[in-house]
């Protein structure tokens, strides 16, 4: 171990480490974390999907490694690797069932990386883990309930009921993203319709966006083109036009209506917004806060739940699969 993490661990109680990966379509991001949140070495490698699930779990193991030498440390220095999974996971036995990003099924995760490293593994949803992470070290911390939701590409969800991780019969709950908000509505890659994911998502920003440039030859949007839209358009063009302020003003109350509905479902004590559409929090929080307040059962007169946003950005998967090891 280096000295500086043996200093560390001489100045704390029981200083743990664990290794974070965030497994994604295109890169895998792993960190050393500390038992404060903290990631004191942290390293990429490219997925290589397209070689299969086996040489995906050897670049784990290779990223492991990676991240070890940094830190000048051995697999008997870190109680454990904590994978981040997109897609459908059982936690129990560390297997990925079902996950369309990677075109895996059944695949036992945990027991490959385990068997490459000689080190414990645990896998997670990425979004649960994201969740985890945020309510141990992040914008959860101190609370006993928490929802995070992720608005990205698509709409995530993570869900800890005192202080534990929720995830449901056979770890497949908690799809967030996938509550109906709008019967009959917009086409959902799950196959349903309506759903908040296709509402509240960076790509359902992209989509309205689009629609009102091509409904109205005149938005100032046209500045953009068609091909350049992205999640931050409208909200560039809010303050100078209709159309891009219609947009935002259609997304917040989409995301309101979803948050509302977790509210009165769950009733955290704080519901944590994460990804890409919170760079805009001086745009959202304000309305969805007040909605929340005034809109959720029981009003005012209710126990309050905050909406925060997650403190955690492009770490977060590393931190929070990490957090499935520490305290």
């Amino acid at each position: 171990m280096s000295e500086n993490l043996k200093n560390a661990s001489n100045n704390a109680t029981e200083k743990k480490y664990a290794v974070g990966i965030d497994l994604g379509g295109t890169a895998i991001k792993g960190g050393l974390v500390d038992n404060r949140g903290a990631v004191l070495y942290s390293a990429s490698v490219p997925t290589e999907r397209e070689k299969g699930a086996k040489a995906v779990a050897k670049n784990i193991a290779k990223l492991v490694k990676t991240i070890l030498e940094k830190a000048k440390m051995t697999k008997d220095d870190v109680v454990g690797i904590g994978i981040g999974s997109p897609g459908t996971i059982d936690s129990k036995t560390g297997t990925v069932v079902y996950t369309n990003n990677l075109n895996w099924k059944n695949f036992p995760l945990a027991d490959e990386v385990s068997a490459l490293t000689g080190i414990r593994v645990k896998v997670a949803n990425d979004a649960n883990a994201a969740a985890l992470g945020e309510y141990k070290f992040g914008a959860g911390k101190g609370a006993e309930d928490v929802v995070m939701l992720t608005l990205g590409t698509g709409v995530g969800g993570g869900v800890v009921i005192g202080g534990k991780l929720f995830e449901g019969y056979a770890s497949a709950g908690a799809e967030l993203g996938h509550m109906v908000i709008d019967r009959g509505g917009e086409q959902c890659t799950c196959g349903l319709r309506g759903c908040f994911e296709t509402y509240a998502s960076a790509t359902a920003l992209i989509r309205e966006t689009k629609k009102a440039m091509l409904s109205n030859p005149q938005t100032k949007l046209w500045e953009v083109g068609l091909d350049n839209v992205c999640g931050k358009t409208p909200f560039d063009y809010m303050d100078v036009d209709e159309s891009a302020k219609k947009v935002v003003n259609e997304y917040i109350d989409a995301l309101t209506i979803g948050i509302i509905n977790i509210v009165n479902i769950f009733r955290p004590q704080k519901v944590i917004l994460g990804g890409g559409v919170c760079e805009q929090k001086k745009v959202l929080l304000p309305p969805v806060r007040k909605a929340v307040s005034e809109r959720a059962y029981g009003g005012k007169k209710a126990p309050k739940c905050e909406v925060v946003v997650a403190k955690f950005k492009n770490r977060a998967g590393q931190i929070g699969a990490a957090a499935l090891w520490l305290e």
